[in-house]
C-alpha cells in the first residue's frame, strides 16, 4: 500500500500554499480551472485524494452531515416506495442546505455501528425505533427530530393516522357494503402472515398499524358492518408477498368480503392483482382501499382510492425543523384522500 500523505507534503510536492489545495478540494470558484485541474491531477497521482472528513469534523465541530436512523433494514427501506418518498423529501432540503446524507439502521447492531453514530451532526430518526436505539441516540446530546414516532419531549412530525384510515374506511363502507376484511401491517409481536384473534387485539402493542385499525374499526361500527378478529390480517412485513398471501386468504373466505380495507398501497395493489387472478371485479365485486399515497397506485388498474400521507412533504419538514432547531414542537400533517376506481361508485 502507498504511504498516506497529507495536506502539507501534498503542498510541499507542488510547489503551492496549503490554502490553494484545500481550495482546489473545497473552494473550486477561488482558483483558474486551469489550476484547480492540475493541482487535482497531480495530488491524485500523489495519492492525495481531499481532506479527511473525519479530522475536518474535528477541527470545525461540525461535519455537516444529517443521520436519518430508521426503524427497518437497509435492504427493506431502500425497497420501501414510502422510505423512498420520505428520504427524498430529507434530501431536497440537505441538498439546498449544502448538507450530506448518512442512513443508518436500527436493526445493525451497536457496537458496529457507533463510529457512524459519532459523525452526524443531528438525527431524523424514522419509524419506531427499538428503544436502545432510541435512548443510544438521544445520549449523544444532537438534535433530533422525529417521523412516524413520538416522545413527549423531542419534535416530532407525524400524520393522524387513526383520523386517515376512518375517513377511507368510512367512504367506502358507505356505498352499502357488509363484508369486511383488513388487511393490515404489524399489528402483532409475529414474523408470519396470520389472522387475528380476540387476544391479540386486547394486546398493548404500539405501532402505528394500531392507529389505523383504530379508525376502520370506528368507521365500520359506524356503518354497521363491524368486522370479526378473525377478519383481520397481520402482515409482518409489508411485501408483495406476504400481501398477496392475506389477500387469496381474505378473498377466498366464506361470506367472502366485499370490502377490503389496507394499511398500504402495497397491500392493496397486491389485493387487485389476486382479486383479478381469481376472477373477481374491482370495485364490482370487491372494493379495495389503500392507505400511502405512492405513485404506483394512481397507474394501477383501477387506480387505486388511498390516503395519501405526504411522505415527501414529511420528509422535507423533518429536515427543515432539525436543521433549523425547532425544539420541542409536534407536529402533525393533514391526510388527503384520493378517491378513484378501485371503491364503487367512486
Amino acid at each position: 500500500m502507498k504511504r498516506k500523505v497529507n495536506l502539507k507534503q501534498v503542498a510541499l510536492e507542488l510547489g503551492v500554499s496549503t490554502a490553494t489545495i484545500s481550495n482546489a478540494f473545497n473552494r473550486p470558484d477561488q482558483l483558474s480551472a486551469k489550476l484547480r485541474e492540475r493541482i487535482l491531477r497531480d495530488a491524485a497521482k500523489l495519492g492525495y485524494h481531499g481532506p479527511n472528513l473525519a479530522a475536518r469534523t474535528l477541527r470545525r465541530g461540525e461535519s455537516d452531515v444529517i443521520g436519518v436512523m430508521l426503524s427497518d433494514s437497509l435492504t427493506y427501506s431502500l425497497s420501501d416506495p414510502v422510505a423512498n418518498q420520505l428520504l427524498q423529501g430529507v434530501s431536497e432540503v440537505l441538498v439546498e442546505r449544502n448538507k450530506h446524507l448518512l442512513l443508518l439502521s436500527s436493526h445493525i447492531d451497536s457496537s458496529e455501528q457507533r463510529g457512524a453514530e459519532s459523525l452526524p451532526d443531528g438525527f431524523i430518526l424514522y419509524g419506531t425505533i427499538d428503544q436502545p436505539s432510541f435512548e443510544r441516540v438521544k445520549r449523544t446530546g444532537k438534535p433530533l427530530v422525529l417521523v412516524d414516532f413520538e416522545s413527549d419531549e423531542i419534535t416530532s412530525v407525524n400524520i393522524d393516522n387513526e383520523k386517515g384510515a376512518y375517513k377511507i374506511a368510512d367512504l367506502a363502507l358507505k356505498q352499502g357494503s357488509n363484508e369486511v376484511a383488513v388487511l393490515g401491517l404489524k399489528l402483532i409481536d409475529f414474523d408470519r402472515v396470520c389472522r387475528l384473534t380476540q387476544a391479540d387485539l386486547d394486546a398493548e402493542y404500539k405501532e402505528i398499524s394500531r392507529s389505523r385499525l383504530a379508525g376502520f374499526t370506528r368507521a365500520a361500527t359506524e356503518n354497521g358492518c363491524a368486522f370479526q378478529p378473525d377478519s383481520v390480517w397481520h402482515i409482518p412485513i409489508n411485501s408483495t408477498a406476504n400481501a398477496e398471501i392475506a389477500a387469496r386468504e381474505a378473498l377466498t373466505k366464506h361470506p367472502r368480503p366485499n370490502v377490503l380495507l389496507c394499511m398500504s398501497d402495497v397491500i392493496a395493489l397486491s389485493a387487485i392483482r389476486v382479486a383479478r387472478d381469481l376472477g373477481l371485479d374491482v370495485p364490482n365485486d370487491v372494493s379495495i382501499t389503500g392507505f400511502d399515497g405512492i405513485p404506483e397506485s394512481e397507474r394501477s388498474n383501477p387506480p387505486l382510492s388511498t390516503v395519501c400521507q405526504q411522505s415527501i412533504e414529511k420528509g422535507r419538514l423533518a429536515a427543515t425543523m432539525l436543521l433549523d432547531g425547532a425544539d420541542d414542537k409536534q407536529v402533525t400533517l393533514e391526510t388527503k384522500l384520493e378517491v378513484r376506481g378501485s371503491i364503487g361508485n367512486s
